[in-house]
């Protein structure tokens, strides 16, 4: 933990005054430096040259010194001059440009698979070798953006859950989205991605040292844009491993947790309580905490007609969401005791009293079709 402190604090004040581009963690990024660094050389020669000769003319035949400016139309030399040198510097810069980008696309013969999934506004991770996925969302109090509690140095920039991954051995990440278009951004891995709904794009990364490696959402994705972060740890393998299977562990038993609860009735007050935790945490950014809404853009749940008359579909647009809409599918991001608790929560909330209780085993029905 130390050195993943001691990573993040360098990479942070480093980057309060860095200008040129970050040489990274991996192999490729090393290349894209170097690219980036001979590619300004060359650029840096061109402009010494074309501007020296310009100011020397300038000076040095100006009209205070007599000097008499030529008369021609043309010049063969000239012309074949400024076609081939130009000519010849592209293919200079782009046989080695050519080399990197075909090395950034040959995400073949990967050790770790990992599918990454825009949805607003978080990362939903998972290992395509091993039984694991989860969330990774915005974990700063929206009252530090706000600024009533003290922040940190990388306020918008924690995650709940971040993304694990081997030092040493090729990640390929498979890129896609269930909603809006995103970009999956770690300046460090020199991996910019977008994050297309229905389309699966392709990246890779083999990091070479132990730390956090930090990124954001590159592509303007809504009114929290700004809000979806990217954290990477990057652990030794042994590391790795053990951290594998502890998540393996912990999920079998939240999904044996999962199942005990499908025989349990929770009573109103629990619903209730649970439910508007549940709300707060997922539903009231766009919905607002006392169920209003956002007119025009997001519809009020306070007397609706769908929280005041139809489970069935009110239970569905939870778990499935709604296609061309901000309403995602919490199916996969809520267990089904929360599902229940939100359902309920919002069915009674606000004034709506209807009095129903939704329980566990009524999601697991809908889910399952039974």
């Amino acid at each position: 933990m130390i050195a993943f402190a001691t990573s993040a604090e360098t990479n942070s004040t480093a980057d309060q005054y860095q200008l040129n581009l970050r040489q990274g963690v991996t192999d490729i990024s090393a290349e894209v430096y170097d690219l980036h660094m001979l590619m300004f050389g060359i650029c840096v020669v061109i402009a010494v040259l074309v501007f020296g000769v310009m100011f020397y003319s300038m000076f040095f035949h100006r009209k205070s010194r007599g000097a008499k400016p030529a008369h021609f139309h043309e010049s063969v030399k000239v012309e074949i001059a400024w076609t081939i040198i130009p000519f010849v510097i592209l293919v200079v810069m782009a046989f080695p440009a050519a080399k990197t980008l075909i090395a950034m696309e040959d995400a073949s013969a990967a050790d770790v698979t990992v599918l990454v999934t825009g949805s607003q506004w978080k990362w939903h991770y998972k290992y395509m070798d091993d039984d694991v996925e989860f969330y990774s969302s915005l974990a700063t109090q929206p009252e530090q953006i706000s600024n009533r509690f003290a922040k940190g140095e990388n306020y918008l920039l924690e995650v709940d859950r971040p993304l694990v991954i081997p030092t040493g051995k090729k990640v390929r990440f498979l890129v896609t989205s269930d909603d809006v278009i995103h970009s999956w951004w770690v300046p460090d891995f020199a991996v910019k991605k977008d994050a297309n709904p229905g389309f699966i794009n392709e990246a890779w990364a083999n990091v070479n040292h132990a730390g956090i490696y930090r990124g954001q959402c590159a592509e303007l994705c809504g009114k929290d844009h700004g809000f979806m972060p990217i954290v990477v740890i990057a652990k030794e393998p042994a590391e790795y491993q053990a951290w594998i299977t502890a998540q393996q562990e912990s999920q079998r038993k939240a999904k044996e947790e999962e199942q005990r609860l499908l025989a349990l009735n929770m009573s109103m007050d629990e619903l209730m309580a649970t439910g508007e935790q549940v709300y707060m945490r997922t539903c009231a950014a766009c919905h607002q905490p006392n169920g209003g809404g956002l007119p025009g853009v997001f519809p009020a749940l306070a007397g609706s007609a769908m929280a005041l008359n139809d489970i069935p579909a009110h239970i569905d647009i939870v778990i499935n969401g709604k296609t061309g809409t901000a309403m995602q599918a919490f199916g996969k991001q809520l267990t089904m005791s929360e599902i229940a608790a939100v359902v309920t929560y919002e069915r009674n909330a606000w004034g709506n009293n209807t009095g129903d209780m939704i329980q566990a085993k009524d999601i697991n029905a809908v889910m399952t079709g039974q």
